[in-house]
């Protein structure tokens, strides 16, 4: 059973706002989000997703028996990535839970089957527990550097990379995107969030990455998105393996802003992750997911990017955590964005795979593993709205928006 929190006093207020906007966080970009109009309250959600997911695995099914497998692919990704959204409002392991969760990943086995290139669905032992990944290997499996990608806390490792759209692919990596602690079938297996079970776990992976032949070992690199980055940025600071680390929409402020201030649903969800038995114990959790002795202990080239006004990492304490690390570093701050930053000013968060902003920081990436010097290293570097790139010649330097 959930334990009572004194946000659920909100929960009316919460309702209209997924009804009017069609989202259940990041409310303050301008637009509708994914969500369909049916859906009038959070708890309708599961359901009505769940259809739809329900007609896309249809749709894929129809497509490959008619021969159409390019085609139904994309309607098998879809369907995976709907049902990862739908399973996602369910905060316990209930027989919808189950059910959902369970088909997104029949709906993954076809896109595995379907795919260009070879994607490998990987149990790694940890302790006496199992950290599954999809490992997308390049066509010809040969040695290469390779990402882990962790994504957030309201994701699962089947919604990135789209197998016709594989930025790491693009880019000569090889891309394995993992289920930790607090994701995917880590939930359904009963593991809980604890402050330091992530850089753990992962710590477990990078072990399983050193045996396999395709990998190189100088070059692992890890891509935390969104809640992904707290757990990207801790992974840098425990496990040095680490060749570079890519931190974007940086969630490593203080829990009390991601908590207390955004969206409900994340206290909701924690309760959740965590097993909490009190909104006390929950409070006294998140309250120990501190980085300030962590950022020192980094070694590896990092990124961070962040929205002007990301209502989770409030700017000046991230800038004061970026002063922290000590190894190579850049910052991005994207001007008068929130959460979900982008170049364009434009990220819909049911299109999990596709951002315009991925492909800088896998170029970051690459260029870490190629051994290249940081453009602006040391310095955060101001992306105007309607200006040019972090990499361009008129990127500023400048920590102030009247001052350019």
């Amino acid at each position: 059973m959930a334990i009572k929190l004194q946000r659920d006093g909100q929960q009316w207020l919460y309702d209209w706002m997924v009804k009017e906007q069609g989202k259940v966080f990041h409310f303050q970009p301008d637009g509708r989000g994914g969500l369909p109009r049916t859906v009038r309250a959070h708890e309708m959600i599961s359901k009505h997703v769940g259809r739809i997911a329900l007609r896309l695995m249809r749709l894929g099914q129809e497509e490959e028996k008619a021969g159409h497998k390019e085609t139904a692919l994309e309607f098998y990704f879809d369907a995976s990535t709907a049902f990862g959204h739908a399973q996602h409002i369910v905060f316990e392991n209930n027989s919808e839970k189950q059910f959902l969760h369970g088909t997104s990943i029949k709906a993954y086995d076809k896109v595995r089957e379907l795919s260009p290139y070879p994607i490998e669905h990987v149990d790694v032992p940890w302790g006496d527990k199992i950290i599954s990944g999809n490992f997308h290997l390049l066509p010809d499996r040969r040695k290469a550097p390779v990402v882990i990608f962790i994504t957030g806390c309201d994701a699962t490792k089947e919604m990135f990379p789209h197998p016709f759209y594989n930025y790491a692919h693009q880019r000569g990596m090889h891309i394995l995107a993992i289920d930790g602690v607090g994701q995917g079938e880590s939930n359904l297996r009963g593991y809980k969030v604890t402050p330091d079970s992530y850089e753990q776990c992962t710590s477990a992976v990078i072990d399983y990455l050193l045996t396999r032949d395709e990998v190189d070992a100088d070059n692992i690199g890890v891509f935390g998105l969104s809640f992904g980055s707290f757990w990207s940025t801790r992974v840098a600071s425990y496990d040095h393996r680490i060749k570079a680390c890519v931190s974007p929409w940086a969630s490593i402020c203080d829990k009390y802003y991601l908590m207390n201030e955004e969206s409900p649903r994340y206290k909701q969800l924690f309760s959740y992750l965590t097993g909490a038995k009190s909104e006390a114990e929950l409070d006294e959790i998140t309250g120990r997911m501190a980085m300030d002795e962590l950022m020192p202990k980094i070694t590896c080239p990092i990124l961070f990017t962040i929205g002007e006004y990301d209502p989770r990492s409030p700017l000046q304490e991230i800038y004061r955590l970026f002063d922290l690390v000590k190894a190579p570093k850049e910052l991005w701050v994207y001007e008068d964005q929130h959460h979900m930053a982008s170049i364009a000013g434009a990220a819909d968060a049911m299109t999990v795979w596709r951002f315009d902003t991925h492909p800088f920081m896998f170029d970051w990436l690459r260029e870490r593993f190629e051994g290249q010097p940081l453009r602006h290293d040391g310095q955060p570097v101001y992306v105007r709205t309607g200006g040019g790139s972090p990499n361009g010649p008129d990127a500023s330097t400048s920590t102030e928006w009247f001052n350019p």
